[in-house]
């Protein structure tokens, strides 16, 4: 089969997936089509001419490899339309004390609660309650060398779907964060939100807060 009918197929089992899919569902997906099983080499050369492809101004999204697998997605320059229609879908509402503790378990996870609430100064039992419903954190097991082996916290897969990254690596460096006010302790008084905001994706791709 031709490159460009490989595309194709490719793209079609792409946007019909729900989840982001990975190459090795691609090969066999792919190599139901032709007589011989596609080589990893061909699939890749495939998504890279897809992703090439997308790069071009007169497409509003983009393949962008995320969650483990490859999705489409919207471009940045159109976030700000898309949240007009989908409204609290993908607009995760959070307190400023909940983004506060969002952003320790993202940059220091796994971590546990009392370490969490060590660099924030107040109780984080409010936040982290929060935070798992929205299901933008997850409970990753527990610190079998402390005492009591308290549970740790990290982000969800969801979380990295959200950022549009595979891990907490590919996270945005400390000093390239704008905002950098949401990892300084609040007073007491914060710690239980009295006004949401919202967590968003800015046009430069950071994660930020929206009143």
């Amino acid at each position: 089969m031709e490159l460009e009918q490989l595309m194709l197929h490719t793209e079609a089992l792409i946007f019909a997936s729900q989840q982001p899919i990975n190459q090795a569902e691609l090969m066999e997906y792919l190599s139901n089509l032709v007589e011989a099983p596609l080589e990893q080499v061909r699939v890749q050369q495939v998504i890279e001419t897809i992703v090439e492809k997308y790069k071009s101004e007169h497409f509003p999204f983009e393949l962008k490899e995320t969650g483990g697998g490859y999705q489409f997605l919207t471009k940045p320059a159109y976030h700000q339309t898309i949240m007009q229609m989908n409204g609290d879908k993908y607009i995760k509402k959070l307190s400023t004390a909940a983004m506060e503790t969002l952003s320790i378990i993202a940059y220091k996870q796994p971590v546990t609660k009392s370490e969490i609430e060590f660099i924030r100064g107040v109780s984080a039992d409010y936040s982290i309650q929060k935070l798992l419903e929205k299901e933008l954190i997850v409970i990753a097991g527990r610190n079998e060398e402390a005492i009591g082996k308290p549970l740790i916290y990290a982000t969800s897969k969801n979380f990295m779907d959200y950022m549009g990254i595979n891990s907490p690596e590919q996270l945005p460096k400390l000093k390239e964060v704008a905002n950098m006010e949401i990892v300084f302790p609040t007073d007491a008084a914060e710690a239980v939100p009295e006004m949401d905001q919202q967590l968003a994706i800015g046009n430069d791709g950071q994660l930020k807060t929206m009143e």
